[in-house]
Parts: structure tokens; sequence; C-alpha cells
């Protein structure tokens, strides 16, 4: 549990640093470049602690490689933007003194938030485990989910680029045409991939950071968030909504609802 704990200072430490960093350019929305970094700082405090088994070393490297994609992604992709519109509503919300505020409500929630979410990584780094077929479900997963991530993201890029983001357009093809959020979905599959890996050496009772890393991609920060008011933004999106599944990944519906008539919504 020491290792556990110093995990959640060298987190507290990074998003202390960003803090002060969002101060400056008077923009929190630094906080999403910072978040896999996060998981990246605890993986590297368990890692110093663990017996280097060939299991732990498989682990370390998939987060080094997704924490680092995801960071680099979303840093290159806010560069030069103003405050995400998610930011500077709860900037509107919890003003004046709002960059103190920041602090706590914005801040240390994620780190500590991060922090609960890390404990199957904590867990697989602290028991040595072989490497078995519910090791290689996590990889499969992990897989899976980075290929959304990355081919879900280049092809918003894509169309962000090509100047097709207007509100008569959707991004409706690709992966966008089976799933409204590919990346969501991606990063779902990433953390029950490292749950799978906390499954192996024991550490089933871990369920709780992929289910509530589900829950906060669907229902909090991720899905319901970026949807409040998005079909008033780009009135196309209602019609997209109707035929596409908001996360797990499907065959589209047709006009009359004769395809996948069972949605996961």
């Amino acid at each position: 549990m020491d290792i556990y704990l110093q995990g959640l200072l060298a987190m507290t430490g990074l998003v202390f640093l960003t803090w002060v960093i969002s101060i400056k350019k008077e923009d929190v929305s630094i906080v999403d470049s910072t978040w896999s970094l996060m998981f990246l700082g605890a993986a590297i405090i368990y890692f110093i602690n663990a017996a280097y088994t060939l299991q732990q070393i498989i682990l370390f490297t998939l987060i080094i490689v997704w924490a680092l994609r995801l960071s680099i992604y979303i840093t290159w992709r806010n560069h030069g933007k103003p405050e995400d519109h998610r930011y500077q509503d709860i900037r509107r919300r919890y003003s004046p003194n709002f960059a103190f505020k920041s602090l706590f409500i914005i801040f240390t929630f994620q780190a500590v938030l991060a922090w609960i979410i890390s404990l199957p990584l904590w867990y697989v780094f602290s028991h040595s485990a072989p490497i078995d077929l519910v090791t290689f479900i996590g990889i499969g997963l992990w897989l899976i989910g980075m290929f959304f991530e990355v081919i879900g993201d280049a092809q918003l890029a894509k169309f962000r680029r090509g100047g097709l983001a207007t509100q008569s357009q959707v991004l409706d093809y690709g992966l966008w045409r089976y799933t409204r959020h590919p990346n969501y979905f991606g990063e779902a599959c990433i953390w029950w991939g490292y749950y799978f890996f906390a499954l192996s050496a024991g550490g089933w009772w871990t369920i709780i950071a992929p289910l509530w890393m589900t829950w906060l991609l669907l229902k909090f920060s991720g899905v319901a968030l970026l949807e409040k008011d998005i079909t008033t933004r780009r009135p196309a999106y209602r019609e997209y909504i109707k035929r596409t599944n908001a996360f797990v990944p499907w065959l589209p519906r047709k006009a009359n609802g004769s395809v996948n008539e069972e949605v996961v919504q």
C-alpha cells in the first residue's frame, strides 16, 4: 500500500504543475493532455518496485505506448485552440476565483480519480504471475482498443482538416459509421485489457477500475457530456444518433429501424 500511495503523490505532483501552467495560460483544458501521463507517472513508481516479470514488463510497455500516444495526440489536437467549451462552462459556473477553485474541482479531482482507476496497474506490479491465456486476452483487448482509438482519432482529424466539420455534416464513415464514439469505446477496451492482466495475477476485485472507467466514458465525462448539446450545435447529428450506436460498434440502422433494433446506448 505504501507503493500505491506513492503513486498518488506522483499523480498529484503532476497535476499541481499542470494547474500552475493552466493559470498562466488561462486554460484548464490542458489537464486532458496530462490525464494519461498521470497513469504513466504512477506506473513508473509501481514498476520500479516490481519483480520485473515478463507479464509486468509487457504491461509497462503497453502503458507507455498508450499514455504517450494519447497525451501527444490531445496536445496536438488542442494546440492553438481556445479552452474547451466544456471547461468554459465549468469556469463560468465556478467564477469568481475559478483559478484557485480549479485546483480542487478539476485537477485534484482527476488525480484522485486516476489513482483509484490505477488499481489494476498497481496490483499487477505488486504480484508476480506468469503469462497465461487471461493475459493474452488482456493484450488482445488492448490491441482492439488501440485500433479503435488510433484509427478513430485519425479519421476525425482528417474530417476536421478537410473542412467538413460543419453544422450540416457529421463524420459517419469509417469506424464512425458503426459507433458514434470509437475512441471512447477503444479507451474502455484498453482498461478492460489492463484489468485482465490484474485478473491473471489474482486481482479479480480490481474490476472496480474498468467498471468505473466505462461508466465515466458513457455517463460522466465522455458520451453524455459531449452529446449534451451537440444536436443544438450540429442539427445533422440527430439523424446520426438514430442510425448509429453510441458506444459498442454495430451495423448502422436503416431508416425504418430494421437493422440492430436493440441498440446499446
